[in-house]
């Protein structure tokens, strides 16, 4: 009896921390597999293996659902579109050499390149390789926009109206109306080019065995432990000096779920990149102005750029609070705290206070004049305001994950002092998602970051036919002088032009305050000191294609 009633509360003490449990012996067979995987790390070749870890997991290598970061930089490594962009976020050739836009924006017609091969594969017969043709390109895209797929980024192509192929290497895209940012839309991965005889062997299987053009190739992937690229040895490009791309023989990826413990492998030079900065160790690696803490000089490099997200808090203008929809209050908890002190002491100086409009830093639109300056005297006067008006004391409940908690607490005790009572609601990430999504929120702790380079993308968030849940005005702003210059911009070919338009919309959105900016966020990065040539982007991309770990540039 006594063996029996100790084996059930064994078993009890098993199903109370299974998940516990489960996650210690993921991460015990992760370290085996990462210490003892010979096969594709072996300690005297370490310096061509770039290694980092993906704790968010990768769901699928497809390009056509390369929906977040973790998935985005995995097909980036195998996959090739038509343009791409530079650190600059400059569109410039990929495998269209180059190409023409006709004069009514409607008509481009890409001249592809010659010379790349797809990654190998027993589906393209004897040679087991072949060159792309325009027509790959025709059925890459119209995948995207078969509805049976299911794909996250149908949307990219929604205003084409047709794809054709012209010969064996020119595309001609003809959209319905004209839009100038549509090169930049071109850039995502979603818009990568993929094999018809590979697809249609593998199917739904093409998620885990990716065949495409990049500088690497897939290799192995076993999930939630490890994903290994090779180098791609027909690789169409070469750097400055002819010789060819990439440097590195092969990629490791690793899936440690906890930033912790990623941040001790990389400590231990077990990663060569470290991309998450967590509140339990910011304050370890960066001062409070932003740079490097001098016990690291001489271990780990940092790197640091505008990064185009911006952090916010939404007001959603249909609510029936009166204190939600005053402009008075809206007004007064955008200039009723001080983000410089925020910035300091929550953030380590990691990204720039907003204090402009919507539009992020590094990306044309952005504010330059100064809407939202720190003024608690003014603030006070204006909720006194609302007060004597409504005879209401101003209430308002706060929706935020737990990863900005200390941020929202923060901003709840400033505006505490002129009169504002925030209750901050925190909730999981995925249910603020939906509520927010629904118009169930009064306000929330957002983010927005950009798809494609161009302003555009950050304004369409205030047009009014892009209301949620159908659009992503989540804040339901209306404003018929806006909606009027949004839609001329898509008319304006001229970059000068539209940038002076989307200041204007961007100035005219702040005069009521349906958001307030919290800051405009920056990319961080840690390498390895041997690490060399990672360059970085304010989209946050990572190629590797140029990133080399010897001491001396390659030859």
């Amino acid at each position: 009896m006594y063996f029996a009633t100790n084996i059930q509360s064994l078993d009890l003490l098993i199903q109370r921390h299974y998940t516990t449990i489960l996650k210690l012996l993921s991460f015990i067979l992760l370290m085996i597999c990462f210490f003892s995987c010979s096969e594709n790390l072996s300690d005297d070749r370490s310096q061509f293996v770039f290694r980092y870890n993906e704790y968010g997991n990768i769901t699928s290598l497809d390009p056509a659902f390369s929906i977040n970061l973790p998935n985005i930089w995995a097909t980036t490594h195998l996959f090739n579109g038509l343009v791409q962009l530079n650190d600059e976020l400059e569109v410039i050739p990929d495998i269209a050499k180059h190409w023409s836009i006709s004069t009514d924006g409607l008509k481009y017609d890409f001249q592809l390149r010659d010379d790349v091969f797809f990654h190998p594969h027993p589906a393209f017969g004897e040679k087991n390789t072949r060159k792309v043709i325009a027509s790959d390109f025709v059925f890459s895209f119209q995948r995207l926009l078969d509805p049976k797929l299911a794909t996250p980024g149908g949307w990219v192509l929604q205003n084409v109206n047709q794809i054709e192929e012209i010969d064996a290497h020119r595309l001609r895209i003809t959209l319905k109306q004209p839009f100038p940012p549509f090169l930049g839309l071109l850039s995502m991965r979603y818009c990568s080019v993929i094999p018809k005889e590979v697809v249609n062997k593998t199917g739904a299987d093409f998620r885990k065995n990716p065949i495409g053009t990049g500088p690497f190739m897939f290799k192995n992937w076993e999930e939630d432990v490890k994903l290994v690229y090779r180098r791609n040895p027909h690789y169409f490009e070469i750097d400055e000096a002819g010789n060819s791309l990439p440097y590195l023989e092969a990629i490791a990826i690793t899936f440690v779920p906890d930033k912790q413990s990623e941040f001790m492998l990389f400590l231990q030079g077990k990663l060569d990149f470290l991309n998450s900065l967590d509140n339990s160790y910011k304050d370890e690696l960066l001062t409070q102005d932003g740079m490097l803490t001098e016990k690291y000089w001489d271990k780990i490099k940092l790197q640091k750029g505008p990064y185009l997200n911006t952090e916010y808090l939404g007001f959603y203008l249909d609510s029936p609070s009166p204190v939600v929809q005053s402009p008075l209050i809206r007004e007064a908890i955008n200039i009723g705290f001080d983000r410089e002190k925020m910035m300091v002491y929550l953030r380590n100086n990691i990204g720039f206070k907003g204090d402009r409009g919507f539009i992020p830093k590094s990306l044309a639109g952005h504010l330059h004049k100064q809407v939202s300056e720190y003024d608690p005297e003014r603030a006070a006067k204006l909720v006194a305001n609302f007060k004597s008006k409504t005879g209401l004391s101003p209430q308002i409940k706060l929706a935020t994950d737990p990863n900005y908690t200390d941020l929202c607490e923060y901003i709840q005790r400033e505006l505490q002092k002129i009169g504002i009572s925030i209750n901050v609601d925190v909730m999981p990430p995925a249910t603020l998602k939906q509520a927010r999504s629904q118009g169930k929120l009064q306000m929330f702790r957002s983010n927005w970051i950009a798809d494609y380079p161009d302003a555009e993308n950050y304004l369409s968030l205030f047009y009014s036919k892009n209301f949620s849940p159908s659009g992503p005005n989540y804040m339901h702003y209306q404003n018929p002088t806006f909606d009027t210059y949004y839609e001329k911009s898509f008319k304006v070919n001229d970059p000068i032009e539209r940038r002076r338009l989307y200041q204007i919309m961007d100035s005219l959105v702040m005069t009521s305050y349906p958001f307030t900016p919290l800051y405009y966020d920056q990319v961080v990065r840690f390498t390895q000191k041997e690490v060399n040539g990672l360059s970085i982007s304010p989209l946050n991309d990572l190629k590797l294609k140029k990133v080399w770990k010897t001491k001396k540039p390659p030859q």
